[in-house]
């Protein structure tokens, strides 16, 4: 249990560094007067869509099979590149 706790902590770490999530963040903390409630802010914000996340996966899970799913993910990852790059996202 306790390597599921670290390597998911270093891949969302790693994931969140530098997105635009993280950039919003250090835009607002730089409009405020105290930066604790920008940080409390945006942590509930990721504990809460990281409960989403996990919460929906449970449901799909029981309904779809895992591997249906990362390969639809990264088939949508894909996509999202793609549309990035010609410039349509």
């Amino acid at each position: 249990m306790f390597n599921i706790i670290i390597t998911t902590f270093w891949i969302v770490f790693i994931a969140e560094l530098g997105d635009k999530t993280q950039l919003q963040t250090m835009l607002l903390a730089t409009q405020s007067k105290s930066l604790w409630p920008v940080f409390l802010g945006s942590s509930l914000a990721l504990v809460l869509s990281s409960f989403l996340g996990v919460c929906a996966s449970t449901i799909l899970t029981k309904y779809i099979s895992p591997h249906y799913l990362q390969t639809g993910a990264g088939v949508v990852f894909i996509v999202i590149g793609v549309l990035t790059l010609l410039g349509r996202m």
